[in-house]
C-alpha cells in the first residue's frame, strides 16, 4: 500500500464523507419498516439495553461479532501503517486516508444490511456500560492530551507530566478506534431519534479518525466540534427516557465546554466571559421555570465525572510508564550482570531513562 499524498484536500474529503454519512442515516430511517418483524427481549430495567432480538442464536451473534472484529483489526492495521510510513501533517489526504474512509464506509453499509437481515449487535453479549464507558473514557483522554494547550479549568492546566501526554498523543488512535468501532457495532442500526443521532455522531468520529496525519485532524475547531457532538446524541436519548435527563446532559456537557473545551479556541477573554454569562442565564432560566432549582445540582455530575476520570486515567498512564521504565532498568542490570567480569569495568548505570 502506498502512502503518497493525493490531490484531494482534507476538507474536501471530510465534506464528501459527511454528506455520505447524512445519506446513510437517511437511508437507515427509510428502512425502518424492515425492522418491524423483530421482537425485543424483555426489559430488565436499569442499564438494560432494550434493542436486542428475543430469539438470538450463535449464528445471529456471529453476524455482528465477525464483522466487528474484522473492521477493528483492519483499522488498527491502517493506523500502524500510517505511523510507520507517513511523515508530517498535510492539508492533502494520503492514500491511507482514502483506504480508511472507504473501510469505515464499507463496514457502515454492511452494518445496515446486517441489521436488516439479522438485527443483532454486540449488546447481546456485553453490558451497555461498556459502550457508554468506552466513549466517556475517550473524551476524558482528549482532555488530558489538551491539558498543556487549553488547560483543564478555565485555561489553568493540571500538573500532568509531559511523558503522559506524549504517550497518549502517540498511541491514542488505537484506543479511540476501538471505542468508536466497538460502540458502532454494539448497537443495531435502529431508527429512533436517539439511535439516528448516535449513528451520525459515530460516523463523524470515524471520519475524524480516518483523517489521521492531516491538518484537519488537528484543527482546533473541528476537534472541539467532535467532542461537543456528544451533546446531540445524549440529549436525544435522554429526551425519550422516563426520567427527564435531557437538561442534565445538555447543561452538563455544556459546562465541560465552558470550563475546558472553549479555552482551546483562541477566544478573547471578553468572548469567554460572554459565553459563561449566556450559559448561566440560560441555566437559571430553565431550572427556575421548568426543572426547579432543587435539581440544579445535577448539571455538575458530568463535569465531576470527567475531572475525576482525568485524575485517575492520568495516574494510571503515569504508573504504567513508571513500571515500564523500571522494568527496562532491571533488564539493563541483568544484561550487565550476565557479561564477563572484565566487560563490566565501566560499571552499571541504573536510571529510569529520559521521559518518553
Amino acid at each position: 500500500m502506498s502512502s503518497g499524498r493525493t490531490q484531494w484536500s482534507d476538507r474536501s474529503a471530510a465534506t464528501l464523507a459527511i454528506l455520505a454519512a447524512v445519506l446513510l442515516v437517511f437511508g437507515i430511517w427509510c428502512l425502518a419498516s424492515g425492522l418491524k418483524e423483530f421482537t425485543f427481549a424483555p426489559d430488565r430495567g436499569s442499564w438494560w439495553y432494550l434493542w436486542q432480538r428475543s430469539d438470538a442464536t450463535v449464528w445471529t451473534r456471529l453476524t455482528a461479532w465477525l464483522p466487528y472484529l474484522l473492521h477493528q483489526c483492519c483499522f488498527w492495521g491502517l493506523i500502524y501503517h500510517a505511523q510507520h510510513n507517513v511523515r508530517g501533517y498535510s492539508s492533502r489526504i494520503h492514500r491511507v486516508n482514502v483506504f480508511a474512509l472507504l473501510l469505515n464506509g464499507g463496514f457502515a453499509a454492511l452494518h445496515v444490511l446486517q441489521t436488516q437481515l439479522y438485527y443483532d449487535g454486540l449488546a447481546q453479549d456485553v453490558p451497555e456500560v461498556t459502550s457508554f464507558g468506552s466513549v466517556v473514557i475517550m473524551l476524558i483522554l482528549v482532555m488530558i492530551m489538551e491539558n498543556r494547550r487549553r488547560g483543564m479549568i478555565w485555561g489553568k492546566p493540571f500538573p500532568i507530566q509531559k511523558q503522559v501526554v506524549d504517550f497518549l498523543r502517540r498511541y491514542h488512535g488505537y484506543y479511540f478506534s476501538w471505542a468508536i468501532i466497538y460502540t458502532f457495532w454494539y448497537h443495531p442500526m435502529e431508527t429512533t431519534p436517539g439511535h439516528l443521532a448516535g449513528i451520525f455522531y459515530t460516523l463523524l468520529l470515524m471520519i475524524q479518525g480516518s483523517l489521521f496525519f492531516t491538518r484537519l485532524h488537528v484543527h482546533r475547531w473541528w476537534r472541539v466540534a467532535m467532542e461537543t457532538g456528544v451533546v446531540l446524541h445524549a440529549v436525544a436519548v435522554a429526551y425519550y427516557q422516563p426520567v427527564a435527563l435531557s437538561s442534565m446532559f445538555l447543561f452538563g456537557f455544556t459546562l465541560v465546554f465552558v470550563l475546558n473545551q472553549m479555552h482551546g479556541l483562541s477566544l478573547s477573554v471578553r468572548t469567554r466571559y460572554f459565553i459563561l454569562a449566556g450559559y448561566l442565564v440560560t441555566l437559571f432560566a430553565v431550572y427556575g421555570l421548568f426543572r426547579g432549582f432543587g435539581n440544579i445540582h445535577e448539571v455538575v455530575r458530568i463535569a465531576l465525572l470527567d475531572y475525576l476520570g482525568v485524575v485517575l486515567l492520568a495516574g494510571l498512564v503515569w504508573s504504567g510508564l513508571w513500571v515500564r521504565r523500571l522494568f527496562r532498568g532491571a533488564q539493563q542490570v541483568m544484561e550487565v550482570l550476565s557479561q564477563p567480569p572484565e566487560e563490566r569495568a565501566s560499571g552499571i548505570s541504573i536510571h529510569p531513562g529520559p521521559a518518553e
